[in-house]
């Protein structure tokens, strides 16, 4: 079996051009690529299909995704639940865990080699791994767990059955969520350099190109579409040969996605790379990432063309705040800077893992040639501050309202929009509304908002506050700390900002009538708890006083399947629930479970035979 570093297994999937920088590039620079340049190789064909069907994908490593990249493959499961998992190669079960809104039931197996691979959305374990989690959920009181184990409690073999596909957790439909990585940095890599047996001879689609203004912030632009063409020989433009403009400091970006033979299903690209007059200038590689590190895909898209509705175009130029993430910049950050009017060649090569490539090749000039050093307007005043600016923290001190912001909190510089509202007064709010910007720039680091109350609040209610932060439909609640009268409370978009005391507690019911509910019909018994506020914090249930197993994937419904642990019978089942500030319900009911009996539905038909009296 072959292994190769990550470095150079990447420079031989790229452009011969490419190929050379990158080399040259890592040998003087080899602090940009310790991420890369350290143990573990890629070993192809060192991991088998984890499924016992052909492998088929419905997304791959570096596809995008709201606020994330997709960190490793999704596999088709013919859309059944309830398929064998296999362990892709030998080791042993490291960790299992059941997260609800993310990956459900997973199953975290580590190999021999540094690596370790990971299974997610899964319906249940195998019998003795499912038995011995059910043990420790019951002991520990709580659904939601994660265990870790030595390498002698489950070990596995390649081919080791170790669970079911499912649905689990913050899955929308039955597949199996499947991540390589390195044990011991956790750092996910593209499964898809491992030499799987998928059979991938189709380049990637280039579908658009997008140009942009990068003399200024990319905040508040709209992108330039130009329509492009695909010809025998590669994509150029679709109405002539050459763009004529009148920036002289330009962005590009591109919409494309990648597919697989025998399927059309629209998947991620794995790297594109910007050339200009022959030279690279930037490319993006998505090869590994970190999940500390997936929020970054917001620099790397144009956001608010997506948020508006648009499609995804991915940068080719560097924000000035992004973390260099995916990018691996050559001669500049990928803005082309036009110092004359003549036509310039570009070429944007887009490649998958399988070495497929497409080009698209243009002619790009000016009308208005750069002279200068480049020009933000965006500025920090002394006491007022008007922008928030990558690599400046930012202060907002009001009589009732105040922001700290970090100083690697945006992409790009933005003007700061702030508003006081006292509209609306809406029950238990103790502060006027305030606006701050709106959520179609991205935020990538928490701030801090703090609130003061138009009345001081008393002791006893101060751990009942609230900061709730709105724009539409979309409502997010934090928990507040005071500090000196202040509402505190951190968040990560921008919005609408109001404080509330929250003395209500939340609702909980059980369909049924009478004093001992039948529930001899059902499979299954599910709570949908509500709050006028704030999200439910807490949720428990007893059986007969003794703490019983509701399940919690979706995050909103909490649902117990019958098992052995309810026989027939007339039970004693209590439930409490608790909002984010304490406020609690607790409510008991008698339900009585027996062996199910259709109702038998009276005849209407007339017996025949039998004479009609007179």
């Amino acid at each position: 079996m072959k292994s190769v570093p990550v470095i150079n297994f990447l420079a031989g999937t790229l452009p011969l051009r490419m190929q050379k920088k990158l080399l040259l590039f890592s040998f003087l620079f080899p602090a940009f690529f310790i991420t890369l340049a350290q143990p573990p190789q890629i070993p192809r064909g060192y991991f088998r299909n984890p499924m016992g069907i052909p492998m088929e994908l419905t997304a791959n490593f570096g596809e995008l995704r709201t606020h994330h990249w997709h960190m490793g493959l999704d596999i088709r499961t013919n859309a059944k639940e309830n398929l064998p998992v296999y362990a892709a190669a030998g080791g042993y079960i490291a960790a299992v865990g059941v997260r609800p809104l993310s990956f459900g039931r997973f199953i975290i197996v580590n190999h021999p080699n540094g690596l370790s691979t990971l299974y997610a959305h899964l319906n249940d374990f195998a019998p003795e791994l499912e038995a011995y989690v059910t043990n420790q959920q019951y002991q520990q009181e709580s659904w939601a767990i994660e265990l870790k184990f030595s390498a002698n409690q489950f070990p596995v073999s390649k081919g080791t059955h170790i669970g079911y596909s499912g649905n689990t957790g913050g899955s929308a439909g039955p597949h199996l969520h499947f991540e390589i990585m390195d044990t011991q940095t956790e750092r996910r890599l593209n499964p898809l350099l491992f030499g799987f047996p998928l059979e991938d001879k189709v380049p990637p689609v280039i579908k658009g190109l997008a140009v942009y203004d990068r003399g200024r912030s990319i905040n508040g632009q709209s992108p330039k579409i130009v329509p492009i063409k695909k010809t025998a020989t590669g994509y150029t433009l679709a109405n002539a040969g050459t763009l004529i403009t009148s920036l002289n400091q330009i962005g590009l970006a591109i919409q494309a996605i990648d597919q697989v033979s025998g399927s059309s299903n629209p998947n991620g690209i794995y790297a594109a790379t910007l050339e200009v007059d022959g030279q690279t200038m930037l490319s993006f590689i998505l090869d590994s990432l970190n999940y500390e590190q997936t929020g970054y895909i917001n620099a790397h898209i144009d956001y608010g063309h997506k948020k508006a509705g648009g499609a995804f175009y991915q940068h080719l130029s560097m924000l000035p705040g992004e973390g260099g993430v995916a990018y691996h910049p050559y001669q500049s950050n990928g803005v082309i800077r036009l110092t004359d009017t003549l036509p310039h060649q570009v070429a944007i090569i887009v490649t998958d893992p399988y070495q497929n490539k497409s080009v698209l090749q243009f002619l790009l000039k000016t009308t208005n040639p750069w002279l200068g050093p480049a020009a933000n307007p965006a500025k920090l005043p002394g006491k007022e501050p008007t922008h928030f600016v990558p690599g400046n923290p930012v202060l907002i001190r009001k009589p009732d309202f105040q922001i700290d912001f970090p100083a690697m909190g945006l992409y790009d510089s933005l003007p700061i929009y702030y508003r006081r509202d006292l509209f609306p007064i809406l029950p238990g709010a103790i502060t006027a509304r305030y606006q701050l910007n709106d959520p179609n720039t991205p935020v990538h680091l928490n701030f801090t908002v703090r609130l003061k109350p138009e009345r001081e609040i008393p002791q006893s209610l101060r751990n009942k506050v609230v900061v709730q932060r709105t724009y539409g439909a979309i409502k997010k609640v934090k928990k507040a700390n005071f500090e000196n009268q202040w509402a505190t409370a951190e968040f990560d978009d921008f919005g609408y900002f109001q404080a509330f005391v929250d003395t209500i507690p939340p609702q909980i019911t059980l369909a049924g009538k009478g004093d001992t509910i039948d529930v001899s019909a059902a499979s299954r018994l599910i709570f949908t708890p509500t709050d006028n506020l704030s999200p439910i914090n807490y949720f428990r249930a007893e059986l007969n006083d003794s703490w019983i197993r509701f399940t919690n994937d979706k995050g909103r419904n909490w649902i117990y399947r019958f098992d052995e642990r309810c026989p027939y019978g007339v039970h004693k089942l209590k439930v409490t629930v608790e909002d984010l500030v304490g406020n609690s319900t607790t409510k008991v009911w008698w339900i009585k479970r027996g062996p199910y009996k259709p109702p038998v539905k009276k005849s209407s038909q007339r017996k025949f035979g039998k004479k009609k009296k007179q």
